[in-house]
C-alpha cells in the first residue's frame, strides 16, 4: 500500500498539473482578496474532481479513498482553502450518492459532480459546537413538507452553494431524534449572515445559515427520518482523512519551499542548509509528515474495506495528520526567519489555513475521546 500504482501515479500527475496551473499562481491573492474561484471549481469538476468517490452511474468518479487522499494531498500543496472546499463539497456529494435513492441522485449528484453546482455542509450550530447530538435547528411536518426553523454556524460555501444539507431536529430523543434534509438554494426564508473575518481559508465564504420557516417537500430527506446523526458521522469518517490530506499538502508544500530557501540563503560562511541544527529540522519535518501519511493511507484503506478499526484509524489519521500539517508550516516560518513573515512567501498563508483543519470535521479533542472510547470498549 505505500507504493502507487501507474493509474494511482497518473492520477497525482494530472491533479499536480492542474493545480500548479489553475490554482498555485493565485493562491495568495484569493487570499488576500477574498476571492472564491468558482469558475476554478469548474474546471476541477470537469477533470472529475466534483464526486471523486461517487458512483459513477449518476457522474462520480469512483474512486477509492485512498485515491481521494492522494488527491487532496497534491491540491492542498497548492492551496489548502481550495483543498479544504473541494474536501466538503465532495463530503456532501457522497452522502447524498450513499443515502439518497436514485431519484434524489438523478437530480443532484450529475450537477454536483461536475461542480456547476457547489454543497454545503449544515451541521455546527451556535453554542453547540462539538456537541452535535445537542443540535436544535428543528424540522416539522406539515403535510408533504418539512418546514425548517433554526440556524447554522461556520458553513462553507455558504450563499454560494446550489444545495445544503441539513442536519435538523425531528424528535426530541437526542442523537436519533436528527434527519438528514436537503435544503435547495432560493427557498423563501433561507438567509445567510455576514461572511466571517478569518485568520485564514479566505479564499471560501464562512457564514452563517438562518431557516427562517423554510418549507422543503419530505421527498427532499436523505434515509429515514431520525438516521441523520449517523449519516453525518458516517460522511465525517471521510471528511475527516480528507482534511488530513489537505494538512499534509500544506505541510509538504511548506518544507518543500524550506529546502529551496535554505540552499540559496547563506549566512555564517556558507549555504544555511549546511548547518547540523537546520539538518535535524528538516529531517523531523520530513518524518513527521512520512508518519501521518503512513497512518492516512493505512486509514483510508480501512474505509474502503468497511474494516471494524475504521472509525478509530480514521480519527487517529486526522488529529496526526492535522497536527503534524500545522507544526511543519509552522517551523518552515522560523527555518525562513523574517521573510517566512512575510505574505509574499506564502508560508504564513498555509499556516494560517492549516491551523483550523485541528479544530474543523471534529476538533482534535474530539478525535481523542473518540479513540479513547473505542478502546474502552473493546
Amino acid at each position: 500500500m505505500f507504493e502507487l500504482t501507474e493509474e494511482q501515479q497518473a492520477l497525482v500527475d494530472m491533479v499536480r498539473d492542474f493545480a500548479s496551473v489553475a490554482i498555485a499562481p493565485h493562491a495568495i491573492e484569493w487570499d488576500q482578496t477574498k476571492h472564491f474561484p468558482v469558475d476554478v471549481l469548474r474546471e476541477a469538476g470537469a477533470l472529475g474532481m466534483g464526486g471523486i468517490y461517487a458512483e459513477e452511474r449518476f457522474g462520480g468518479s469512483g474512486l477509492s479513498r485512498l485515491d481521494t487522499v492522494l488527491i487532496f494531498e497534491e491540491l492542498a500543496k497548492a492551496d489548502p482553502t481550495i483543498a479544504a472546499y473541494i474536501s466538503i463539497h465532495n463530503m456532501v456529494v457522497w452522502m447524498i450518492d450513499e443515502f439518497g435513492n436514485d431519484v434524489q441522485r438523478a437530480e443532484w449528484v450529475p450537477a454536483l459532480a461536475s461542480m456547476e453546482m457547489l454543497a454545503s455542509y449544515c451541521l455546527t450550530e451556535p453554542g453547540v459546537g462539538s456537541d452535535a447530538g445537542a443540535l436544535s435547528t428543528r424540522a416539522v411536518r406539515d403535510g408533504d413538507d418539512y418546514v425548517i426553523n433554526g440556524a447554522k454556524q461556520f458553513t462553507s460555501g455558504a450563499g454560494a452553494s446550489g444545495i445544503y444539507v441539513v442536519m435538523a431536529r425531528t424528535a426530541d430523543t437526542g442523537s436519533r431524534g436528527i434527519t438528514a434534509i436537503v435544503v435547495p438554494a432560493g427557498v423563501d426564508g433561507l438567509s445567510f449572515g455576514a461572511n466571517e473575518k478569518k485568520m485564514g481559508w479566505n479564499a471560501q465564504p464562512t457564514r452563517s445559515v438562518i431557516f427562517d420557516n423554510v418549507r422543503v417537500p419530505l421527498t427532499n430527506r436523505l434515509g429515514e427520518e431520525g438516521s441523520g446523526f449517523g449519516i453525518a458521522m458516517k460522511g465525517l469518517n471521510g471528511g475527516r482523512l480528507n482534511i488530513g490530506a489537505c494538512s499534509l499538502g500544506g505541510g509538504q508544500a511548506a518544507l518543500t519551499s524550506s529546502i529551496a530557501y535554505l540552499k540559496q540563503r547563506t549566512a555564517f560562511g556558507g549555504p544555511l542548509i549546511e548547518q547540523q541544527t537546520v539538518l535535524f529540522q528538516l529531517a523531523d519535518m520530513e518524518t513527521e509528515l512520512q508518519a501521518a501519511r503512513a497512518l492516512l493511507w493505512r486509514a483510508a484503506d480501512a474505509l474502503d474495506r468497511n474494516a471494524p478499526d475504521a472509525v478509530k484509524l480514521c480519527a487517529m489519521a486526522k488529529r496526526v495528520a492535522t497536527d503534524a500539517g500545522f507544526t511543519v508550516a509552522n517551523s518552515a516560518i522560523q527555518l525562513h526567519g523574517g521573510y517566512g513573515y512575510l505574505a509574499e512567501y506564502g508560508l504564513e498563508k498555509i499556516m494560517r489555513d492549516l491551523r483550523v483543519h485541528q479544530i474543523l470535521e471534529g476538533s482534535n479533542e474530539i478525535m481523542r475521546l473518540i479513540v479513547g472510547r473505542i478502546l474502552a470498549d473493546e
